[in-house]
């Protein structure tokens, strides 16, 4: 039997009940619901780090952010004692690609061969990143593919011209039509790639990891998806600004910075249908991917994932964007589909990005030549079987460093500053409203659970997180941390 091709295919900030594979709620997503129906959907997936550098560090190695990268969280520079996974399939006698958004660094300067991180051929969209490090004017051809396809169709510089930054929530819709927006673009070249590779390849198997920026800020689909959606009928946000007194204090801290005061209600639910819109503008051209394993026969021997990053609260708690361990920015989509195993099975078992490596390597045989911290998931995608009791996720910007621990019914979170500690019980609260700890409730299960993720802790060497006696870290909240006063940054509006 030959070697079977890996398709992986992530987004960008997709949280989990955005797509009707998770929740009837969710936008419309017949390809993910396909994709479910012929696999496995984990309905207990999560990121090791809901911020998008590290955990795409995870996936790639198959290790816990601070073990590949150190404890800043958006360095994404790789120790080189890490594994790739590009290298990993080279290794093993694969063809590897790589389209879209890779979000690690080092980025490869002007004329310099775009083998980056092992793989041998890349087709970029890094949303600026690449010009701003290297050609700030934005001149320089040949540092994001993307970026010089616009100008060559007309459209050079207008990715943007609807004034909405990276992380910026407002509603709006790009000025960019659908058959030029990122998304199509990403598509195209992929399939174009794997005609190629079957045209110049077609005796070697191939690895290729296809990668959209969407549906992270700005919420911004082009015409028709931007009105697939009536803002008042998509579900509004949980919670409400007034419950954070009891969470994280990041998400106190992050609010006046961002100007998610000024936002009504109704803006709230406009941005969240722009949102649906670029989901299910997502999905369609994950249907057309698949409909290209089945016109090349390639369905009965690929390996198909679909995950993302981490999520987005879209106003949960009056909050938006990721960086927190409540279920809209950490709880991911998690959807494999692995040819001769049996589909439609849903599936409670812990899992997250760090496992995509060492499972990839057992089902195609593909053996690892390093240890990493993530399981092999094949008992899940066999019958649903757990591979792990608890799952932990962790964030170390500082001062706020935070780790999350859920055994699948409770969540622990702990953040130094304070130091805060929040338990939720998912079954009866799945909004995460009742923050057990503040009501002084199941203090038994918040010990237990707290004394677990300080072994994992001990065990995976995240030390940053615990003081010389073994105990958490406690740090007192910074002086003005929550100041109303406080300006806006520059986050919102900044390009790339």
């Amino acid at each position: 039997m030959p070697p079977l091709n890996v398709l992986l295919i992530t987004s960008d900030q997709l949280r989990y009940d955005a797509i009707s594979t998770a929740v009837e709620s969710g936008a419309a997503t017949p390809s993910f619901d396909r994709l479910a129906r012929e696999g496995v959907f984990f309905e207990r997936a999560y990121t090791p780090c809901p911020i998008c550098v590290p955990a795409r560090v995870s996936i790639t190695t198959g290790n816990y952010p601070h073990f590949a990268t150190g404890t800043k969280n958006n360095s994404g520079l790789i120790h080189d004692n890490q594994p790739r996974i590009a290298h990993h399939f080279n290794d093993h006698g694969y063809e590897t690609y790589a389209i879209g958004k890779l979000h690690y660094v080092p980025y490869a300067p002007p004329g310099q061969p775009r083998l980056l991180h092992g793989f041998k051929y890349c087709e970029l969209h890094e949303s600026g990143r690449l010009i701003r490090q290297f050609d700030p004017e934005g001149g320089m051809k040949g540092l994001e593919d993307y970026h010089d396809y616009l100008y060559s169709v007309g459209f050079g510089g207008y990715e943007r011209a609807h004034w909405a930054g990276n992380n910026e929530v407002q509603a709006t819709v790009s000025i960019v039509p659908e058959e030029h927006y990122v998304d199509t673009w990403i598509t195209d070249r992929s399939i174009a790639a794997l005609d190629r590779h079957l045209e110049q390849h077609g005796d070697m198997p191939f690895f290729m990891w296809t990668s959209y920026p969407k549906p992270h800020s700005p919420y911004d689909p082009p015409t028709p998806w931007a009105f697939m959606y009536d803002p008042r009928k998509v579900p509004p946000p949980a919670g409400c600004k007034d419950m954070l007194s009891e969470k994280d204090p990041f998400l106190r801290h992050m609010r006046p910075h961002y100007l998610w005061d000024w936002m009504p209600p109704q803006a709230v639910q406009a941005s969240r249908a722009r949102y649906w819109g670029l989901v299910s503008l997502q999905d369609s051209m994950v249907g057309r991917l698949l409909d290209f394993l089945e016109e090349k026969g390639l369905a009965q021997n690929t390996i198909v994932i679909y995950t993302t990053d981490h999520g987005d609260l879209l106003g949960d708690f009056g909050c938006f964007f990721k960086s927190n361990f409540l279920e809209g920015s950490a709880r991911i989509p998690f959807i494999w589909r692995v040819p001769g195993m049996t589909g439609g099975i849903r599936t409670a078992a812990l899992a997250g990005l760090q496992d995509i490596l060492p499972t990839l390597a057992a089902l195609t045989g593909a053996d690892l030549t390093h240890p990493v911290h993530g399981l092999d998931l094949s008992p899940a995608l066999r019958d649903g079987a757990s591979v792990r009791d608890v799952y932990v996720s962790q964030v170390h910007d500082a001062p706020g460093q935070c780790c999350m621990i859920t055994d699948g019914r409770y969540k622990y979170i702990y953040n130094e500053l304070g130091p805060t500690e929040e338990l939720y019980d998912l079954q009866a609260d799945p909004q995460e409203k009742v923050n057990l700890v503040a009501r002084g409730r199941c203090e038994v299960e918040a010990g237990e659970l707290q004394e677990r993720l300080v072994a994992w802790i001990e065990e995976y060497g995240d030390h940053g997180m615990i003081d010389a006696g073994g105990e958490l870290v406690r740090r007192p909240i910074p002086p003005g941390y929550f100041s109303d006063d406080a300006k806006p940054g520059t986050w919102g509006r900044r390009w790339f």
